[in-house]
């Protein structure tokens, strides 16, 4: 029996990386806007994850990844995506992928938080997404067994009792839909239902929603990681200082010129979370925050794409620190998929950050996004490969199109969830979100998804990684599981 070809949602890395590696297998591609642009993965600048270095390991990779995540992430899932890492890295180049090297041909591996080691691959300097989705769009686009639909927005899937039978969509206005026994959800994440995001304003969560309405189960919705140093700059999106800036020597300070980050064991390059708690409560006492960069050499030439952001802002960061504030940034949670990519409903895939793996516990770890979207990419695909032809799909009935907030919807519902389900939670803002999203979920799917995560941040009772509880002080980061070289 023969399967039809897969519909891949979302053309960011995930998505692009399952396509490629489908090839000469037909796949669908449903891109909104210009392909690739309108990604996470297009904006990501501080590099990929990998250990690539004389010093490093891939055990090194899992200890640090588990211990950002707070011993919440699976530690099989965990070693499999770090011992994938130095593969991931030679297919991305074997696609064309120019990785930054040093003056003997190696690779310029940089320093993030958390990290015990150098071992963050970029390419174009801090422009690691964009090359990369610029170099696979184009490899695509050159594949004759993908095609691309663009302007495509998906307004629900269509599921059986056996499974996944098709996608609905809107194409350039008008409803179409494709009968398909394989849908791969690579929609990115959810950051636009914050206030303040480094995440394009079309990221805030439809794949979850797509999912739940399908059957598929969602988990740890709660952890949403807050870059702890986007450019207060008043843009919507906040542009993004790389963590790579405080890698190579940039710290931070508030307006007074202490550096308050000096009391904590890593300083500067403190886990993501601990960075973002402590901005945020110099932001609560009234103090601005800044990061300071005058310690790296040749910062416009090093960080190009930070510099031109910052100029682009007004600001002169060579001659000036950057004002950075927390925003929404990145997803650990999201549907709910096994180590191949599945989720619980037969022909329906999850990668990217849509997806919750397992790998990133309650806080990800700096870079490991870029390599998750490439070893589940590739993982979906091959378990698409293998996976026995079901029933051939049939008609599609087209749904009912979901209506879109307004954007005074837009505007509150952000707001609610950037004071109520920010930075710091409790269960009286929880509620309040909760009771004020819940009307608003029943005409609006981006309100559905904010109450998804809210309705999650309020069950959790305790403080774990990024999910910050003010009525559960005490941090737990006790391993969840057994976490060794043989895990």
């Amino acid at each position: 029996m023969k399967q039809s070809p897969p519909v891949i949602v979302g053309c960011g890395i995930a998505g692009l990386t399952v396509a490629l590696t489908l090839a000469p297998r037909p796949a669908i591609i449903l891109a909104r806007k210009v392909p690739g642009l309108e990604t996470s993965s297009n904006l990501a600048q501080g590099g990929i994850a990998a250990a690539m270095g004389a010093d490093d390991s891939p055990e090194l990779h899992a200890q640090d990844t588990m211990a950002a995540g707070a011993f919440h992430g699976d530690p099989a899932i965990i070693h499999l995506v770090t011992r994938a890492g130095p593969q991931a890295i030679r297919q991305l180049a074997a696609w064309g992928v120019a990785f930054d090297r040093d003056g003997q041909g190696r690779l310029d591996l940089t320093l993030e938080g958390a990290h015990c080691r150098r071992r963050v691959v970029h390419a174009g300097g801090d422009g690691t997404g964009a090359a990369v989705v610029r170099t696979l769009m184009d490899r695509a686009r050159s594949t004759p067994s993908i095609t691309i639909v663009e302007d495509a927005n998906v307004v629900g899937l269509a599921a059986g009792d056996n499974g996944i039978t098709g996608v609905a969509f809107t194409h350039h206005g008008k409803a179409r839909t494709i009968a398909t026994d394989n849908v791969v959800l690579a929609t990115g994440g959810s950051g636009a239902l914050w206030q303040y995001t480094t995440n394009p304003l079309g990221s805030w969560g439809h794949g979850l929603v797509l999912a739940s309405r399908a059957g598929a189960a969602l988990r740890d919705l709660e952890f949403v990681q807050f870059h702890p140093t986007a450019i207060d700059s008043g843009q919507d999106p906040l542009p993004l200082a790389s963590e790579s800036l405080r890698g190579e020597g940039a710290i931070l300070i508030n307006d007074l010129g202490e550096r308050f980050m000096a009391c904590e064991p890593m300083g500067d390059l403190s886990p993501r979370d601990v960075v973002s708690r402590a901005i945020w409560a110099q932001l609560q006492d009234g103090r601005r925050v800044f990061l300071d960069v005058h310690r790296i050499a040749s910062f416009a030439t090093r960080f190009p794409t930070i510099y031109d952001l910052c100029r682009t802002a007004g600001i002169d960061p060579v001659r000036q620190p950057i004002p950075v504030r927390p925003a929404a940034h990145y997803h650990m949670g999201g549907i709910a998929v096994d180590m191949q990519g599945r989720t619980n409903v037969d022909g329906l895939w999850a990668g990217g950050e849509a997806a919750a793996t397992g790998l990133h516990g309650a806080n990800r770890l700096a870079s490991n996004s870029l390599l998750e979207a490439v070893v589940f990419g590739r993982r979906i695909a091959q378990g698409i490969l293998g996976a026995a032809a079901r029933a051939p799909a049939t008609a599609v009935a087209f749904p009912e199109a979901p209506p879109i907030a307004t954007p005074e919807e837009r505007d509150r519902i952000r707001s609610l969830m950037m004071r109520h389900v920010g930075v710091q939670r409790d269960k009286a803002g929880l509620e309040t979100a909760v009771e004020a999203l819940s009307p608003l979920a029943v005409r609006c799917d981006m309100a559905l998804a904010a109450l998804l995560i809210a309705r999650a941040a309020l069950a959790r009772e305790e403080s774990l990684g990024a999910h910050c509880r003010t009525d559960f002080p005490e941090i737990h980061c006790e391993p969840k599981y057994a976490f060794g070289p043989s895990a």
